[in-house]
């Protein structure tokens, strides 16, 4: 997986389209990623016991990693991400300004 936790990503597709956050999250079994404060989904909670109201909460939801791309820091703009090994150290560079991340 090339995005990590803590990115900057930006959603290319769907709702939220255009919009960008920061990476809370990673699941790489089902390559998905959660954005704080994006792609929000509403959620029903039934009252526990006598005296307590239910409510509605808002989450994020899950987004699969091929809908975000990750923000260069350099440029601001979405960017592909490559690797470079130099010393026997691998690390991610932006394709958009050849820098590391």
């Amino acid at each position: 997986m090339k995005i990590k936790k803590g990115d900057k990503v930006q959603i290319i597709t769907g709702k939220d389209r255009g919009s960008q956050g920061e990476v809370l999250f990673v699941l790489p079994v089902s390559e998905r990623v959660v954005v704080k404060g994006l792609n929000l989904m509403k959620r029903h909670i039934k009252p526990k016991r006598d005296g307590v109201k239910g409510e509605i909460i808002s989450k994020e939801a899950s987004l699969h990693i091929s809908n975000v791309m990750l923000v260069c820091p350099h440029t601001g703009k979405p960017t592909r991400i490559g690797y470079k090994i130099e010393g026997g150290e691998k690390f991610r560079i932006s394709k958009q300004s050849g820098k590391a991340l």
